[in-house]
């Protein structure tokens, strides 16, 4: 039986900058992510995974016979954490600058032994993260990565979007929102979307929390569009105009609820979680 290993978190440099898409003609840097076990020999086949995702990734994110795999990352602030059998799951932060040169990673597993994460963000005293909604700032996280992302306006500005229509039953009138999709929002940081959602990761669940600390739960399979055909959306337009200081600057539309009660409104935090 496998046992749960120490989650242990080490942090490279002192930057809180998290890595953004490159600007057009910026470097994307190569690292090289090097496994090996506590006695120094390589590992292959352990499971690598960084938020946000690499640029052009493999399919299969995994070390080859040498204990390496090669990824290009953007510039910035990169979570990385490795799984194989046997040892426990490591966690790490990797700050990447640009640069033409590969930077080698290492990563030294440790046997595995009982233990837990390590909290790294404050979190409010009703139990939300520590951001104004105001700004337009969403705090999300997803496991294993300790880190609590900060999602700012610009950054969702700058992903595919799209635009629903829903009815809206309390004033009796269609409503147009304009977002990014959910799922295409936790892919980006690392959540287990698409092919990656099997196994154990169907029971991951995702917790949304507005400013006033009212929370709604879906599964993640809720919110991935290869298994739930309705949309979830975190919106930040109504009708073309920006969301009023009622309901945004952020806000989660759910398509496909016939109740709109987890349409949470001042979306400030998103937490992907799990057994």
């Amino acid at each position: 039986m496998r046992t749960v290993g120490i989650l242990v978190v080490v942090v490279l440099g002192c930057g809180l900058v998290w890595a953004q898409a490159p600007s057009v003609g910026a470097k994307v840097p190569t690292v090289v992510i090097v496994v090996k076990d506590p006695s120094g020999s390589v590992v292959a086949g352990a499971h690598v995974r960084v938020a946000p995702v690499a640029e052009n990734a493999p399919k299969k994110m995994e070390t080859d016979a040498k204990g390496e795999l090669r990824l290009q990352l953007a510039a910035g602030r990169h979570g990385l954490s490795v799984e194989m059998g046997g040892f426990a799951s490591y966690w790490s932060y990797v700050d990447v600058e640009e640069t033409d040169e590969e930077r080698i990673i290492p990563v030294k597993l440790q046997i595995g032994q009982m233990g837990g994460p390590v909290e790294v963000e404050p979190m409010g005293s009703a139990g939300t993260a520590q951001a104004q909604p105001r700004e337009a700032v969403l705090m999300l996280s997803v496991i294993p990565f300790p880190e609590k992302f900060r999602v700012k306006a610009e950054e969702l500005k700058g992903m595919a979007r799209k635009t629903v229509t829903v009815h809206n039953a309390h004033a009796n009138a269609d409503e147009t929102y304009e977002g990014v999709e959910l799922a295409d929002l936790l892919t980006k940081y690392g959540a287990p979307m698409g092919k990656e959602l099997r196994g154990g990761a169907l029971g991951y669940y995702l917790v949304a929390t507005g400013a006033d600390g009212y929370k709604a739960v879906f599964s993640l399979a809720e919110v991935d569009p290869s298994f739930h055909p309705g949309d979830v959306l975190v919106v930040d337009t109504i009708n073309g105009k920006a969301l009023d200081a009622r309901t945004g600057p952020l806000r989660l539309v759910a398509t496909e609820d016939k109740r709109p009660a987890r349409g949470v409104r001042n979306l400030v935090s998103l937490e992907v979680k799990g057994e």
